[in-house]
């Protein structure tokens, strides 16, 4: 009887040991994907935030006075109006 309950016991001590080691393995698994997942992420917030960067530097440069002037002027066609062309209008 005492014999039996202590393979019993031992029995079920290896069953908790191997169903542990099992949730440690899945766990480390787990924590490899996420962290993986997460350089990734991170690569990817570093790669925005330069994009961002560029397009604030861009859109500086295209509302530039002298830029859209310069726009207006070749491509559009624009020049500025004359004095005597100008009309004053008072709300």
């Amino acid at each position: 009887m005492k014999n039996r309950l202590g393979t019993i016991v031992t029995v079920l001590l290896w069953a908790a040991v191997l169903g542990s080691a099992a949730a440690v393995v899945e766990t480390k698994q787990r924590a490899r994907t996420l962290f993986v997942e997460l350089e990734r992420l991170s690569a990817e917030r570093d790669q925005l935030n330069i994009d961002w960067g560029r397009l604030q530097l861009e859109q500086s440069a295209w509302s530039a006075h002298g830029f859209v002037e310069q726009v207006a002027t070749r491509q559009l066609h624009m020049t500025m109006p004359q004095a005597t062309e100008v009309k004053i209008v008072q709300p």
